[in-house]
């Protein structure tokens, strides 16, 4: 479609010029002028409908390509580890794929147009030229050398700076993430000015960073521009005398004219097109680090699983560091499947780690944990995460219904489950009392909903999806001692079929358990049921003797 646009194109003139031509040599008549006319109006209608088709085919390509893009940067950023979210912030993610993409999608539709176009045009052009006069030609096009250096040098500088733009947008994209996400925080420690200057003062950044890339389009585009008026200004001058002369007709004089003016907006394009490609390609670049990146954890060990996990789990000699600092040193236990474990220990002493072990949140060694027998790198992540139900520390809550949230591992549940899971962690009756009940929007991140709420929640969608292995890590945190005990005896039915692991700080949530893990520094120091822990007279007892006192004392 851009080849025929062009050929349609350069019919116009070559019409002008016969038309001038035939009226020099005869007389003017209405006839034959009308002739001439319809032809010129026929080659633009058809060059108007394959210029249509053109810029349907290209831009249309570009957003189906945009779209196959976004999924599979989504699809990609699914697949990425815990660690890289830590490492990246979520700012400048959204700005990856929010306008760092519709870059790239420029490149695809208007850049490949305007590119493909100006080099058809060009060549046809630039032959027809040499064809009526090889002499003007040369004199007319030698410019176009000086807009080849001009192209390569703004080119650079557009690269830097607009890539120096990007980087700056995500940072904007990262406080305002950030302020919206913790506003209430900053309304309760009254920085809402300070997050203005901040936010002024990034943005004057931003618009620094802007007008720079501004500054040199602004001297680039209008440089190509001068380029191409001194070509005219040197036709008028030389071509004047060649008809003069009986060199040349008129009409290839004034086709010389229209075909030469018919570069103008090629080599402006070139123009754009440089700028839509440094673009694009600075913002590809930044694209390609999220597609480059590789996930910590991954099936590549993985086995084919043909039978269900059993619930057991032994974790021989395990030691774990994050970034190179040690957080688990050599440790080993056994659980026996529909056994209950809690770990317990100071902050810091790697309880959490543990668990974002088991649910392979993080990697761990090789040989260092077996589940039903199996290292746990050799199952496949999809099998494993399905017999792991996870209520980890920082609770999280999707902006749905609270039904929604509850029944996040199995959306198409029946609503008696989810009632029944919301009746395990003493949360129903509040349920009930909200306008909408279980259909009551939570808000993002769970805003409408307390601590305690959000907790409970968690607490029921890590059940919802009647897992093998229960994680609770720390998920009782934000109630009240006498909620915890109902939730407590609600759970205790639940999870007597079930290998389970509670982390806590308060000993009245852990000493029911089967075996109780008592960590120090990253190492495992005691290891026993409540009654031997308390005869050992160690850490365990230490720490249950403050708490009791506490309890005394009536401080919560």
């Amino acid at each position: 479609m851009v080849l025929l646009t062009n050929m349609a194109a350069v019919l116009s003139p070559w019409i002008l010029r016969a038309a001038i031509n035939h009226f020099q040599s005869e007389d003017l008549e209405m006839k034959l002028v009308l002739v001439y006319a319809g032809l010129i109006v026929v080659s633009s209608f058809v060059e108007g409908i394959f210029r249509f088709l053109m810029r349907r085919i290209l831009i249309g390509v570009s957003r189906h390509i945009e779209y196959h893009l976004r999924n599979d940067l989504f699809a990609h950023l699914q697949t990425l580890s815990a660690s890289f979210y830590q490492r990246n912030s979520t700012g400048d993610l959204m700005a990856r794929a929010t306008s760092d993409l519709a870059a790239v999608r420029a490149v695809l539709g208007p850049g490949i147009m305007y590119s493909i176009n100006t080099f058809f045009t060009s060549v046809i052009v630039i032959s027809i030229l040499i064809s009526i006069s090889p002499y003007l030609a040369a004199l007319t096009l030698s410019p176009l050398l000086a807009v080849s250096i001009c192209v390569k040098y703004f080119g650079k500088l557009i690269h830097v700076r607009f890539q120096r733009i990007q980087e700056q947008f995500s940072r904007i994209t990262t406080l305002v993430q950030e302020n919206v996400s913790g506003i209430r925080v900053v309304k309760a420690y009254n920085q809402e000015n300070a997050f203005i200057r901040r936010f002024r003062s990034s943005n004057d950044e931003y618009v620094r960073r802007s007008l720079s890339l501004v500054r040199i389009w602004g001297l680039f585009q209008p440089l190509l521009t001068l380029l191409l008026g001194s070509s005219l200004l040197g036709l008028f001058w030389l071509g004047g005398q060649q008809v003069m002369d009986g060199a040349i007709t008129l009409g290839d004089f004034v086709a010389f004219i229209a075909y030469l003016a018919m570069l103008t907006w090629p080599t402006i394009a070139l123009g754009y097109v440089v700028n839509i490609f440094e673009r694009g390609s600075a913002s590809m670049g930044r694209l390609c680090e999220l597609f480059d990146s590789i996930p910590d954890v991954d099936d590549r060990l993985a086995e084919p699983a043909e039978v269900p996990l059993k619930g057991s789990i032994e974790v021989r000699n395990l030691s774990f560091a994050y970034n190179g600092t040690p957080v688990l040193s050599d440790i080993s236990f056994d659980v026996a499947a529909g056994q209950t474990v809690a770990l317990v220990g100071r902050t810091g002493s790697g309880k959490s780690t543990i668990a974002n072990l088991l649910c392979r949140l993080r990697q761990a060694p090789h040989n260092t944990i077996f589940i039903g027998g199996r290292d746990i790198n050799t199952i496949p992540l999809s099998v494993l995460r399905r017999h792991i139900g996870y209520a980890p520390q920082e609770t999280f809550l999707f902006s749905d219904t609270v039904a929604g949230n509850i029944a996040f591992g199995r959306p198409a549940a029946d609503r008696r489950e989810v009632r029944a899971a919301a009746k395990v962690s003493n949360i129903l009756g509040e349920i009930e009392e909200f306008p909408e009940q279980f259909d009551t929007f939570v808000g993002e991140r769970g805003i409408t909903l307390s601590g305690g709420q959000r907790q409970r929640l968690a607490i029921s969608r890590a059940l919802f999806t009647n897992p093998r292995i229960l994680i609770l890590d720390d998920s009782l945190s934000a109630v009240d001692t006498q909620t915890e005990e109902r939730i407590l005896g609600e759970l205790a039915s639940e999870i007597a079929h079930r290998t389970a692991f509670l982390i806590s700080h308060r000993i009245s949530t852990i000493r029911a358990a089967d075996k109780i893990l008592v960590l120090e520094q990253g190492r495992l120091v005691e290891s026993g049921s409540h009654e031997e822990l308390i005869a050992y007279g160690g850490p365990y007892a230490e720490l249950y003797e403050k708490q009791l006192l506490r309890e005394q004392l009536n401080i919560e």
